[in-house]
């Protein structure tokens, strides 16, 4: 197959997906970050009768012209009784309370003088002042929170304040990182000879999916052996949603990965695009599985990994996610090293209202350079048909802190 574009890519995979199918029911605890499965629709409203809204008395409204008003009673937050505010009383009431049957006005205890069982009226208040109406937070049958949404503090506030206890969500995918390499070493692995190098794949990716909701699993490190790659992509197939692997897919004499791959008959969402980190990735779609086979320099792995498999997670879950790109002026040049789509690490800053990037501090060189991902980052991207850039050009930068 040859190389497609960067754009190409994108609609292969999204039209190799349809929605996500598999549902589950999970306690309100363990909800946050989750993705909601159907619409929640409020089942009464809220308040449900008139309520108060600070300390204070229930009145009639045009009562206050009287100046002096008689206390008839108290109603504390919690309590229900069916005393009624008749002409010249008030009942005191309290925040939360339920506003008494014949008062239509609140006034507030800092605007009242207590006179034995008497109120003096001090500063007089709107109609309806402090009361809160029927449905002032949500009616019912509303639509509080859609489909496909990813549940924050505020949902799950909500969702207890309608008393759903269990939330039927979409469930988690599974995704299985496996790090290829004889040269590479696990953190606590002691080194034997100075060829060898730390593997940082397989943890930096982990954090990446579990920041996109997915489930994962840590495979262990595979050495460039045929037989041990097969075996692990084999099981990892059989017991997650997405497989992600590192390194071995490019043309070296150990780079396996391809080839074993080719032997599931797959079909190729992509198998090489003209971008830069990465233009050696495979996707494949197997059944209803996915690998994602990336480059084994870490920063190549982190940013494919950001631009296919986050998204992707993301829609397995239902959510409706797009990379958080944001226009930004970029404050010094940039030569353009290739005909590819590029995508650059920058510092992106914000500031007197607009983004801005620059490469202070970012080394050049090879795509192992991990540490250009430190910091406040984004990505710019760089069509294939964009050239070299200058002070002051506007560039579509990927915002990784909105990730």
């Amino acid at each position: 197959m040859e190389f497609i574009t960067y754009e190409e890519s994108i609609k292969n995979l999204q039209k190799s997906f349809t929605s996500p199918s598999i549902k589950e029911k999970i306690f309100l605890s363990d909800a946050l970050g989750r993705v909601v499965a159907s619409d929640i629709i409020a089942d009464h409203n809220s308040p449900n009768s008139p309520t108060s809204a600070m300390d204070g008395y229930a009145i009639k409204y045009d009562d206050q012209i009287l100046g002096r008003i008689k206390i008839s009673g108290s109603l504390p937050a919690g309590e229900f009784n069916n005393n009624e505010v008749v002409g010249g009383q008030c009942i005191k009431t309290f925040t939360g309370s339920l506003i008494s049957l014949g008062a239509d006005t609140l006034i507030p205890i800092e605007n009242v003088l207590v006179d034995g069982d008497e109120i003096v009226i001090k500063e007089k208040v709107i109609k309806g002042f402090s009361v809160r109406p029927v449905g002032e937070n949500y009616s019912k049958g509303e639509v509080l929170i859609k489909k496909g949404t990813k549940i924050d503090f505020a949902q799950v506030g909500v969702l207890a304040s309608l008393n759903i206890s269990q939330i039927e969500v979409y469930k988690q995918p599974t995704v299985t990182i496996i790090a290829t390499g004889s040269e590479i070493l696990d953190v606590g692995e002691k080194q034997t000879n100075p060829s060898q190098i730390r593997s940082s794949n397989q943890f930096i990716l982990e954090a990446l999916a579990k920041k996109a909701g997915a489930k994962t699993i840590r495979a262990s490190l595979s050495k460039d052996n045929r037989e041990i790659i097969e075996k692990n992509i084999t099981d990892a197939l059989e017991n997650s949603d997405i497989v992600v692997t590192t390194g071995g897919v490019s043309v070296g004499d150990y780079d396996f990965v391809k080839d074993i791959i080719a032997g599931f008959e797959p079909l190729y969402i992509a198998d090489g695009i003209k971008i830069k980190p990465g233009q050696h990735i495979k996707i494949v779609k197997i059944g209803k599985k996915y690998i994602f086979a990336l480059p084994g320099f870490p920063y190549s792995a982190t940013v494919t990994f950001i631009l296919y498999v986050t998204s992707f997670i993301r829609k397995m879950q239902g959510e409706d996610f797009r990379l958080p790109i944001v226009k930004a002026i970029l404050t010094e040049p940039y030569k353009k090293k290739s005909t590819k789509t590029e995508f650059i690490a920058a510092n992106l800053v914000y500031i007197d209202g607009k983004y801005q990037v620059d490469f202070k501090d970012k080394k050049s060189g090879s795509s192992a350079i991990l540490t250009n991902m430190l910091g406040d980052i984004g990505l710019i991207c760089l069509d294939a048909q964009r050239g070299d850039l200058e002070i002051g050009d506007e560039v579509d930068v990927i915002n990784l802190k909105l990730l």
